[in-house]
């Protein structure tokens, strides 16, 4: 803990253009899925600017948007320049964040986690003690965080099974309890309805209200 204090961490959120983000969510929020795409982003890198254990947040987008959101937050925006899929965004801001943060561990953070507490996140930090260690996702498959610590690579492998994947590669998985906030990422209707149970950001909260305003034909309609 005494070193996390002494080198915080640096997080790396990847955030795809959110014309084309969260298509699974399309059937069933067709007219705000962008807006709830945007509105994740925006509440996952405020509560993660929160927490004490996190020096600052790069986020890697070439969403104009997304980049004005989250810079007005507090975060920096880098352009994905390698426009090659989600490890590459990510294996480019962890080097970013390596080279302007020297000393820092750096952090793989989702960018759909609308419910995360900046408490629950500071938690999972505070347990990276191995070289590499992973949150692994509620469905129990897939990855939400991934923390290197300082001077160690990344190595990124998101995507289907991430978590079997981030393990064969050495990476430890935190055994915490009580971080659902952490390990609730969406990609469904079903997970944005566990989402909201847990309680979402106000970005977030608000595209709800929208939603839940044009199913009732009401607006302003509370989350």
């Amino acid at each position: 803990m005494a070193d996390l204090q002494v080198a915080p961490w640096i997080l790396v959120i990847p955030v795809k253009r959110t014309a084309i983000a969260k298509s699974r969510l399309a059937a069933a929020y067709p007219q705000h899925r962008p807006e709830l795409a945007r509105a994740f982003a925006a509440d996952t890198t405020a509560a993660a600017l929160a927490s004490p254990l996190v020096a600052a947040v790069l986020v890697v987008t070439d969403d104009p948007v997304v980049a004005t959101d989250v810079t007005a937050a507090g975060a920096k925006v880098l352009p994905d320049v390698p426009a090659a899929g989600l490890n590459e965004a990510l294996e480019h801001g962890a080097a970013a964040a390596a080279a302007e943060y020297r000393g820092h561990g750096v952090v793989a953070l989702s960018a759909d986690l609308p419910a995360l507490r900046p408490a629950e996140l500071t938690a999972a930090l505070a347990a990276c003690v191995a070289d590499r260690s992973f949150v692994v996702d509620l469905p129990g498959t897939g990855t939400t965080l991934l923390a290197a610590r300082p001077g160690v690579e990344l190595d990124p492998r998101f995507g289907v099974g991430s978590a079997l994947a981030h393990q064969a590669s050495g990476a430890v998985p935190l055994g915490l309890t009580a971080i659902d906030s952490v390990r609730r990422d969406v990609d469904t209707a079903a997970d944005l309805a566990h989402a909201v149970q847990l309680g979402v950001g106000p970005r977030t909260a608000d595209v709800m209200s929208l939603v839940l305003g044009a199913a009732t034909g009401t607006e302003g309609l509370a989350c």
